[in-house]
């Protein structure tokens, strides 16, 4: 305060002081007669030191899930008492034009997909597949390993989408994994779209570098990670963590599973659409246009639009 720096510094009188900044003294002398709370200032400290890249806000929205009745306010005093507040990393801006990449109308419509890189304790490097939904914020999979390729990236995807919906597109930049042909014919065939961002323009494709940032914050950069094996085992613990109890604000506050998905129509020539084969009807009657959208969606077709 102004009026306490004057006096300490040229050892003025409060009197003094309050006629040189225009104070009253009343206000100079008063001291808050509000009651700490011991329980919610040791409770902000654990759920900080646990989780050492969450902010106030999201702090707060953990402790009123928590079942605390305290405002926002409170909260704001006592984590800058406490000293949490964290350092922000700036970022440079792009002043790139972004293309016009499909926008997600509900969740489960498209997926946004890349890799992240770290070494193991021991120096070797290893590779995360990270998927995300850019509608309900879910992070469906995780995949980690040394060598991950484009039929790798197709298996992986096969046995995700074995229990849910086929979505509409695909985000993805211009790595070799991505824009190689096994992907592409995986995509012709499951009647997937691929959408490619600019080389050289991660920006584009803001949703999964967000994600990125996330995991390597609060993920990769907090552990020692000796093995593979563990570090799929701490990978896979955060992804369920991020996925069942971190809270998203672009979704009014909710985890991602808390997000109920919505059913997406069936695509034309995916496998186990028509139990009577493609193109053949209940009755055993044979439709010559899903025969024509069949073979439009073969993967041998090499004229595809994808």
């Amino acid at each position: 305060m102004a009026a306490q720096c004057l006096a300490a510094r040229f050892g003025l009188s409060q009197r003094r002081v309050c006629r040189l900044v225009a104070l009253d003294r009343n206000t100079l002398r008063y001291r808050s007669r509000r009651p700490d709370d011991p329980r919610l200032r040791t409770r902000i400290r654990e759920i900080a030191e646990t989780k050492r890249r969450y902010g106030c806000p999201r702090i707060y929205v953990r402790l009123r899930r928590d079942g605390w009745r305290v405002n926002h306010k409170k909260v704001e005093r006592i984590y800058r008492e406490e000293g949490l507040s964290l350092r922000r990393r700036t970022r440079k801006q792009a002043a790139v034009p972004r293309l016009a990449l499909p926008r997600p109308t509900h969740p489960g419509c498209g997926y946004a997909l890349d890799f992240v890189h770290d070494r193991l304790t021991a120096g070797r490097r290893f590779k995360c597949l990270t998927m995300t939904d850019p509608c309900s914020k879910e992070v469906p999979v995780i995949e980690v390993d040394f060598s991950i390729g484009g039929q790798r990236v197709c298996r992986i995807l096969d046995r995700l989408f074995a229990d849910r919906p086929l979505p509409e597109f695909l985000i993805l930049d211009n790595g070799p994994e991505f824009a190689g042909t096994a992907l592409d014919a995986w995509a012709a065939h499951h009647g997937v779209q691929l959408h490619f961002i600019q080389p050289g323009k991660p920006v584009q494709d803001a949703f999964i570098e967000s994600f990125n940032g996330k995991f390597r914050d609060e993920c990769l950069n907090e552990h020692w990670l000796l093995t593979l094996q563990e570090a799929q085992v701490v990978i896979e613990a955060w992804r369920r963590e991020y996925n069942e109890e971190r809270t998203h604000s672009t979704i009014g506050d909710v985890t991602p599973n808390g997000v109920h998905p919505q059913p997406t129509k069936p695509v034309p020539g995916s496998i186990g659409i028509n139990p009577f084969g493609p193109g053949v009807t209940k009755g055993g009657k044979v439709n010559a246009r899903c025969h024509l959208r069949t073979a439009i969606f073969c993967p041998t077709n090499r004229g595809h639009p994808y």
